[in-house]
Parts: C-alpha cells; sequence; structure tokens
C-alpha cells in the first residue's frame, strides 16, 4: 500500500482512452499539468466534422439544431445557434450553496476532458484544449453543493465549469483567489471560448463530478483500510489479545480475498511482539477475543472486498464516453442514448458509505474496550494517570460515537431516491452526485475514527511497558511521540493530539511508518 507524493508527478497527458485512477489522483490533489495527445486531438477534430456536417443539414438533429430536454423539440435556425448555447449554460449553471473542494472540481474538468478526448462527442478542439488550459494553470470554477440529480449527468456543475469556458461567473486562481473567469483566464493568455453547435450538452451531459469523488474515496479508502489494519494490530496488541485467529490456514477456510489480506496485514504487524509473547504459549487461554478484535479481518475484509466492486465500477466508467448525443464518426452520425445515468457510479458510492460505517464502527468497539477496567485487563480505567482526577481517553471516545453515529446515517443510501424533473421528461434519476458527496462527509469521519483509535493504542502500549511494542506498532507510536504527542501523563488539551493524529493518518505518515519496518502492506 504506497502513499502518493506530489514530487513524482509527471504531466498527464489525455489521450482517447481512459484516465488511471492514479491520473485523477494526480490532477485533483498534486495540480499535475495537462496536455491532450496527438491522437485525442484528431478524434476530436474527426468528430466535429460530422457535427459541422449535420448543422447545415435541413433535417433537425439533436443538440446541434434543436433545443434541449423537454424542448427538443424545436428547431434552431443557424443564427441563434450560439445563442441556444450560451443559454444552456448560464440556465444550467443554476447550483446553490457552499463551494465544492478544489479536488472535486479538477477531477471533473479532467474525466470531462477525457470524455471529450474519445472523439464521441463533437467538442472543438479549441475548447478541449481550453479545459486543459485551465488546469494546467490552476484556475478552478466555483462549484456548488447542491444542483446536481445524478442524471443528464452532473448538469449544474459541470454548467459552472463550462460558464468559465466562457469567460463568465467565477473561479479561484492559482493561488485560491476569487475572481470573475474573464480576468483569471485573461492573466494566464487563456482565450474564453464562443461555444458552437453541440458544444454545450458535450460539455455538461456526464457523470464525471460523481466518477471524479469516487475515484478520489477509492485512493482514500485503499490507505484507511491499511491504517484500519494497523489500527486492530495495536488494539490487539494492548489489550493482550490473541493473533491465533488471524492464521492463513484459518482464513482459507473461508476464502475472501479481503479478508484473507486484512488477516495476513494483522500478521505481519504483530510479529515479534514483545507483549503478545509475553502471554503466548501452551497456557494462554486467549482465543476467545471480543468480536471487536477477533472478526477485524472479517469487517475489514468485506470493506476491502467492497472497495474492489466499487473500483472495477469505477474503471468502466472511466472507460466511457458519456455524452448524449454522442457522435459515432465512424458512421458519420449522432444518436440519442442514455449512458449519462449515474446508477452505476451511485450504487457503489453508496455501498462504500455502508462499509466506512462499519468499519469505524468497530474501530470504535475496539477503542473503548481501552477504557473500561473490566475489559481492558490491567490497564488504568479510561488510560486516566490519576482516574477519578484525570478524564484519560474518556471524552475521546465520546467524540468517536458521535462520529460512528453521524456515518450510520450517512449509509442510508442517495440512490434509492429520485424526484423527476424536466417536465416529466427526466423522470427517473440516479442522485449519484448527492451519494459522493456523503461519502466524503464519511470518509473523513472514518479518518477521525481511526485516528482516535491509534491514539488510545498509542497510549496504552505505552502502559504495557517494560514489556515492548511490535517493530510495526512501535514504530507508530515513535511517530506519535515525534509529533508532539507526548505519552502518558496527568490530562493535556486533548482535541489538538487528536487532529494531529488525524493529520498523521490522513497524509500517509502512519503508514508510511510501518511499511518502512515491514515493508509494504497489502
Amino acid at each position: 500500500m504506497s502513499s502518493h507524493h506530489d514530487s513524482d508527478l509527471l504531466p498527464v497527458a489525455v489521450g482517447t482512452g481512459p484516465v488511471s485512477f492514479s491520473d485523477v489522483v494526480a490532477v485533483a490533489r498534486y495540480d499535475a499539468t495537462v496536455s491532450l495527445t496527438p491522437e485525442a486531438e484528431a478524434a476530436i477534430d474527426r468528430a466535429r466534422a460530422v457535427v459541422d456536417a449535420l448543422a447545415e443539414e435541413p433535417t433537425p438533429a439533436y443538440g446541434i439544431s434543436t433545443g434541449f430536454g423537454a424542448l427538443a423539440t424545436r428547431h434552431i435556425a443557424p443564427e441563434m445557434r450560439a445563442q441556444l448555447q450560451r443559454s444552456l449554460v448560464r440556465s444550467h449553471a443554476a447550483g446553490s450553496g457552499p463551494e465544492v473542494d478544489r479536488e472535486v472540481v479538477r477531477a471533473l474538468m479532467l474525466l470531462r476532458l477525457s470524455t471529450l478526448a474519445t472523439g464521441h462527442t463533437g467538442i472543438r478542439l479549441e475548447t478541449a484544449r481550453l479545459i486543459a488550459g485551465l488546469l494546467t494553470h490552476g484556475i478552478t470554477p466555483v462549484v456548488h453543493e447542491y444542483g446536481s440529480l445524478g442524471c443528464s449527468g452532473d448538469l449544474a456543475p459541470l454548467s459552472h465549469c463550462a460558464l468559465a469556458l466562457m469567460g463568465e461567473g467565477d473561479v479561484r486562481d492559482a493561488s485560491g483567489t476569487l475572481r470573475p473567469a474573464g480576468d483569471a483566464l485573461a492573466e494566464v493568455g487563456l482565450t474564453p471560448v464562443e461555444l458552437a453547435e453541440k458544444e454545450g450538452l458535450a460539455l455538461i451531459n456526464g457523470t464525471d463530478g460523481m466518477l471524479g469523488m469516487l475515484a478520489l474515496a477509492l485512493a482514500d479508502l485503499r490507505r484507511l483500510l491499511a491504517v484500519a489494519d494497523v489500527a486492530a494490530a495495536m488494539s490487539v496488541e494492548a489489550q493482550l489479545g490473541t493473533d491465533r485467529v488471524f492464521a492463513p490456514e484459518l482464513q482459507a477456510l473461508r476464502p475472501h480475498p479481503g479478508q484473507a489480506a486484512a488477516a495476513a496485514n494483522l500478521t505481519v504487524l504483530l510479529a515479534d511482539s514483545g507483549v503478545v509473547a509475553s502471554h503466548r504459549g501452551p497456557d494462554c487461554n486467549r482465543v476467545q477475543d471480543a468480536y471487536s478484535l477477533r472478526c477485524s479481518p472479517q469487517v475489514h475484509g468485506a470493506a476491502r472486498d467492497t472497495v474492489a466492486h466499487a473500483a472495477d465500477v469505477a474503471r468502466r466508467e472511466l472507460a466511457s464516453a458519456v455524452d448524449n448525443p454522442v457522435v459515432l464518426p465512424d458512421e458519420r452520425r449522432v444518436e440519442s442514448n442514455g449512458n449519462f445515468h449515474g446508477a452505476p457510479v451511485g450504487y457503489v458510492l453508496d455501498f462504500l458509505a455502508i462499509a466506512v460505517a462499519d468499519v469505524a464502527s468497530i474501530s470504535e468497539r475496539r477503542t473503548d474496550r481501552f477504557l473500561d477496567k473490566a475489559r481492558s485487563h490491567g490497564l488504568p480505567p479510561f488510560l486516566a494517570d490519576d482516574p477519578g482526577v484525570d478524564s484519560g481517553h474518556m471524552i475521546a471516545q465520546y467524540t468517536q460515537a458521535a462520529i460512528v453515529s453521524e456515518l450510520k446515517r450517512l449509509a442510508v443510501p442517495a440512490s434509492v431516491d429520485s424526484i423527476p424533473s424536466s417536465a416529466m421528461q427526466e423522470d427517473h434519476v440516479s442522485m449519484g452526485w448527492s451519494a459522493a458527496r456523503k461519502l466524503r462527509r464519511s470518509v473523513d469521519g472514518l479518518t477521525r475514527v481511526l485516528a482516535i483509535e491509534v491514539l488510545t493504542a498509542a497510549r496504552a502500549l505505552d502502559l504495557r511497558a517494560p514489556l515492548t511494542p511490535s517493530p510495526a506498532t512501535g514504530a507508530v507510536v515513535a511517530l506519535l511521540r515525534e509529533s508532539g504527542i507526548e505519552g502518558p501523563g496527568p490530562d493535556r488539551h486533548l482535541s489538538p493530539e487528536i487532529e494531529t493524529c488525524v493529520g498523521l493518518v490522513r497524509s500517509g505518515a502512519v503508514l508510511d511508518a510501518v511499511q518502512s519496518v515491514i515493508g509494504e502492506l497489502a
């Protein structure tokens, strides 16, 4: 399980095939520059030639010489078509609420560019190049939280991005300053475009927002599920649990791949632990640890397999050309379709929120066991220095519990809901954008819950001295101590220590500390 470092970045070249998960992360989070390959530019030109030919014909073609949605029956005269494109983008840029995170907007723009590069949308080359230019110069259109129903794609969010290409609306420049789009483009030498036939639809009719958030969540969850194994190992160890239940021959009896990987991680994380060795032997009766310890591989593994399924869906979506209508250049025609419906992406976004809630739930249960002297096998109540005077980690578990409760609410699926729109033309929608937005909140919650478990387990391992932790778990304790989180002692202001640990989990530092000692985890 490797972490991404921005020093490794190369420019992302968008071709006619799919971009990778690492491309999405590099552009969204680490400001990788973007360009189109010659093959993509040729494909874009071929598709545009089809649109130009259809635009000159007297027979109406949807999205080229007609209105949109429920207004698709109206033929639009050639002299009104530029106005049609402007009106489409301006009216559809109808979002409301807080600004969406910069990384989400950058992911969305890259994925829309990737679809444009397939040569199935009819975009003009100068328009596609302008998207790459905005990404390369760090110009980020302001997109709002609310507006997408996840069908006809993420219309409102993508329309806000299309508005910036026209030199309208607000953007954040590379420094994060809020500015009019026209000013920000001019400062870096980019020229707004006047959209031609079909371009408005090509820019706004995709699942790119929800897919971008899925790709980013998958990157986060792969790291967090490895951290969950680290946290579980620290808890098993500090609660004098047994590692025998993680043996590969036991996992083989139930051959789920995620479970096997999680158990293998726990085994290697606990290897050479002085704490575990202190109660290992023929007289050890610790074969019936609580489920939150014993069943960690089963729960973490199920979450890993859910991530694998979601990644399969995401790969197929990354390889898709989502637009309506689409251009079929080989047959020189344009056809309507329903590929913009976000159901495939929405379902797995919701599925991941369920897995996240459960991994956080079992983490909170492991943490709580440290704090109860009846279950902690000799540790002081709440890991307090002077119980009664000091409260130790009592309220840290409250914080975990509050987050876990929130995660259960966030696990309620968005994709089972549908509200008709566009005068019943768009009468069933996916709500995939909403599923993605709540998953981002879920991922943040899981990060915090795991950080509190790591923080608590590290304190407990210190309290097991002179018994020594394993090299892997000891490396995590050392990282916390080196990062300004002190060991056991009288009560301190706990919130800053929690936030420091959250940062260490989120940045990959906890995982890096472990893997620097024992090599890469599964």
